[in-house]
């Protein structure tokens, strides 16, 4: 029944899709557009009616029609993303550690000097007895989110090759840029014509998330007075100096580093700049709504204070809203969580609904009138060389997506 999925995700993963926050074309990058056309094909392949490129958003999309002559049964939508994070994605190749012992140091790359340890990363002795799929230590892996694609691929295979298992209309849908934010932004909902979705991009087993931080970013410019620093008394006015000034104000503790749960947070992500002028990009994160927008007025309001002590404006911050938390939407019909749920207890898996902190392109599609939630796919350590993934825990993530299809038409 598995036969297909560790060789489609090897193929995937082995496949570059690393995105670009500074490009300007959608995709944003062509090696996306080369692995959408792969994908496109094998939704072809192994049976699926409208598959798709749209070329104006970048996403694959099929469709797996209705089996069942019952009234009702709603359509569902199954998502995940191409392409993969900040951190070198060139020359993949995955290594496999078949029956972890749950204890032992696995050493990625030759020399050993890459590791993964269960001091540095205790989640590994959860994974005893099972196989594991690592990286050589010079890349990431991609299973974020290549596992959520293998993982969708391989239940449409079962579905088509088991026409007993009654369902209702099923869709899929491949995107570009989820790692950047963009990808979302140009989906076409309306014509996707799904009544709700599962984005197949959580991590480990029993992960179903459908409460996310609302985000925006801030980027603020100073602009400083910089004469020779011989000369400077009186005159010198740092662009630098003021921006270590402007963080400093902000709340210490409400940073990544010491958050967790619901509690949100400034992160100054970037700086850079001299004297005459200085840059800074801040992300700002909150679950809570009011929280959310309180934050950006802190901002503001700091901004405003700081340029009340000189003769002109010095700081200029503009901020924009980058998604909201998705249970504001789904809280409306808890049932698809619900389903969800009922479809992991079924298959023995424990549903963990932990909040997540940071968003998925669930959120935005949530509120283009989809509800997203999104579902385990297995990734670990995900975004840098220490990513894994369980080959136990892609099974299961394609067995709930078959169980929920299962169901939904079952409980119509």
């Amino acid at each position: 029944m598995y036969e297909n999925l560790v060789p489609r995700f090897i193929r995937y993963v082995k496949t570059e899709t690393r995105s670009d926050d500074t490009s300007t074309t959608v995709p944003s990058t062509q090696t996306q557009v080369d692995f959408a056309q792969t994908l496109l094909a094998e939704l072809k392949e192994i049976g699926l009616s409208n598959a798709s490129y749209n070329e104006k958003n970048g996403f694959v999309t099929a469709e797996l029609p209705s089996n069942t002559s019952k009234e009702g049964v709603r359509r569902i939508g199954f998502i995940a993303h191409m392409d993969t994070a900040d951190f070198n994605a060139v020359g993949v190749n995955p290594q496999f550690v078949e029956n972890y012992d749950g204890e032992s140091d696995i050493a990625l790359d030759a020399d050993g000097k890459y590791k993964l340890t269960t001091k540095d990363f205790p989640n590994l002795k959860n994974y005893k007895g099972q196989t594991l799929i690592t990286t050589d230590g010079s890349t990431l892996l991609g299973a974020d989110d290549k596992s959520g694609i293998a993982e969708i691929m391989t239940a449409m295979e079962i579905l088509i090759a088991n026409p007993d298992i009654e369902h209702g209309t099923i869709k899929v849908a491949f995107g570009p840029d989820e790692e950047i934010g963009t990808g979302a932004n140009n989906f076409d909902a309306e014509g996707f014509g799904v009544d709700f979705a599962y984005t197949m991009d959580g991590g480990p087993l029993g992960e179903l998330q459908f409460e996310t931080f609302s985000a925006a970013s801030a980027e603020i410019t100073i602009h400083g007075k910089n004469v020779h620093p011989g000369t400077a008394k009186d005159t010198m006015i740092s662009a630098i100096k003021l921006a270590m000034e402007f963080d400093s104000k902000l709340p210490a503790k409400e940073v990544p580093e010491h958050t967790e749960g619901y509690e949100g947070f400034y992160h100054l992500e970037h700086i850079e700049g001299n004297e005459e002028k200085t840059e800074m990009s801040y992300l700002i994160r909150d679950h809570d709504r009011e929280k959310f927008e309180a934050r950006k007025e802190v901002m503001k309001n700091l901004v405003a204070e700081m340029n009340s002590r000189f003769d002109e404006e010095r700081f200029v911050i503009e901020i924009a809203d980058s998604y909201y938390n998705m249970a504001d939407i789904i809280a409306k019909d808890m049932s698809i969580i619900d389903l969800a749920k009922e479809a992991m207890e079924n298959l023995d898996i424990v549903p963990n609904t932990a909040p997540v902190r940071g968003g998925t392109d669930g959120s935005k599609i949530s509120y283009m009138g989809i509800p997203t939630p999104n579902v385990f796919a297995g990734g670990e350590n995900m975004h840098g060389r220490f990513e894994f993934v369980s080959v136990e825990t892609m099974q299961k993530a394609t067995d709930v997506i078959v169980e929920i299809v299962k169901l939904n038409a079952k409980n119509a």
